[in-house]
Formats: structure tokens, sequence, C-alpha cells
């Protein structure tokens, strides 16, 4: 078994790519998450070379050092706990890093901190407003609720975060939302 880290894998689209890549060149794995794929066997050096340029083609990397692809996990944990799971959890994040991942957080936060030059809790609050952006986008929510949804201790807090990061409020924001969002895989 071998597992491969993939940088830009972001969204449920990504994965089916990933694996259409994959059946493409004849390559077996048994699991595919956002981030990761394990393969059943590993590569040759020519599989691991063609496989490397189809990913390049369609905006993805095959990440090789262990510093980014730890850092890749990270990033890949985060985004699908914040934009792709029904509730969040009231567990605190260095929890579930550590629990996902099985190093102790300061090793977590340097190695991130180094590949990125931001922290952990900076890149889990640009992604937060990434998904309230969505969230406000799509209008089905109130921005009490798109706080709660999204952990924060108050409306205000939310708020407040929101508007230090945006540069206007979320009201304002949610009046002429007019596709202000970020790719994520651009953070």
């Amino acid at each position: 078994m071998e597992l491969l880290s993939i940088k830009n894998m972001v969204c449920p689209r990504c994965i089916a790519t990933v694996e259409r890549l994959l059946v493409h060149q004849s390559i077996d794995y048994t699991k595919i998450v956002l981030g990761t794929v394990t393969l059943s066997n590993p590569l040759t050096d020519a599989q691991r070379e063609e496989l490397a340029q189809s990913f390049k083609e369609v905006g993805f990397e095959l990440l090789s050092t262990p510093e980014e692809q730890l850092t890749n996990q990270i990033k890949s944990l985060i985004v699908d706990h914040i934009h792709y799971q029904d509730k969040q959890v009231n567990q605190n994040w260095s929890d579930i890093l550590v629990a996902a991942l099985h190093k102790d957080y300061s090793t977590l936060s340097k190695t991130f901190s180094k590949a990125t030059d931001l922290t952990i809790e900076y890149y889990i609050i640009l992604q937060k407003i990434e998904r309230a952006k969505e969230l406000l986008q799509n209008n089905e929510w109130t921005i009490s609720q798109i706080a709660v949804a999204l952990g924060y201790s108050s409306t205000a807090h939310f708020s407040a975060q929101f508007k230090k990061i945006v540069g206007e409020t979320a009201s304002q924001f949610k009046k002429q939302a007019d596709g202000k969002r970020h790719f994520l895989d651009k953070f």
C-alpha cells in the first residue's frame, strides 16, 4: 500500500476527477478522500511521473516531502470539516487534528506555519469565512444561523470576525454578494 498526498483536492468533484485519472491509468486504489489516495500497490517511477503530469493538467499536484504531505492533510481535514460536514463538532480543532493525524499539536502547528506562513487557527478562520460567504450568497440562512453552524460563540463574535477579514459586515456582503468568494485551493 502507498499513500499519495494531492494538493488542491478540495471538493467532492475533485475526488471524482482523481478517481477518473486513476482508473484511466489502471492504478488500483483502496480509498480516496480529500487530499489523499491510498493505493493498493506502490507506483513505479513511470506511473508516478505519468500520474503527476495528469494531476498537473487538471490543477492538482502530487506532493512528495513529508512537510508538504502533512500540511496538505491538515488543510484537507479543515476544509472537509468546515465545508462538507453537516454539523460542526463542538470539539477543539487541536484535538480533531491530533486524533486524525496522530502527531502532537506543536509539530502540526510548526509544520503548517512554516509551509504556509499562516497559523492553523487563522487558516480555520479563513475557511469559516469562505463557508459563511457561500451560505450568505445562498440566502437560505440568517446570520445568526450561520454563526451557530460555524461554531461561533455568538453572532457578535462571528460578525466582528467577518468584518475584520472581509472588510464589510455580513449584512452588507449578503446584500451585494456578487462572487466575492475565493477558491478553496487558493489559501
